[in-house]
């Protein structure tokens, strides 16, 4: 029985180390897509481009 308790210990310690780096580069990955960085470009582009009246 202990065996596997340290086995399951181990396990544990070893899955929650790599969490931190885990974590951080699931949520950046996204944002540094090309198609997510053009989104976001034209996201903040939008309202200077509304406002000079060009497109009438």
């Amino acid at each position: 029985m202990k065996p596997l308790l340290l086995g399951a210990v181990l396990a544990l310690l070893w899955l929650l180390a790599g969490l931190p780096f885990t974590v951080p580069s699931t949520a950046v990955a996204p944002l540094l897509q090309p198609v997510t960085v053009a989104f976001l470009l034209g996201v903040l582009a939008r309202p200077h481009l509304t406002r000079r009246g060009w497109f009438r």
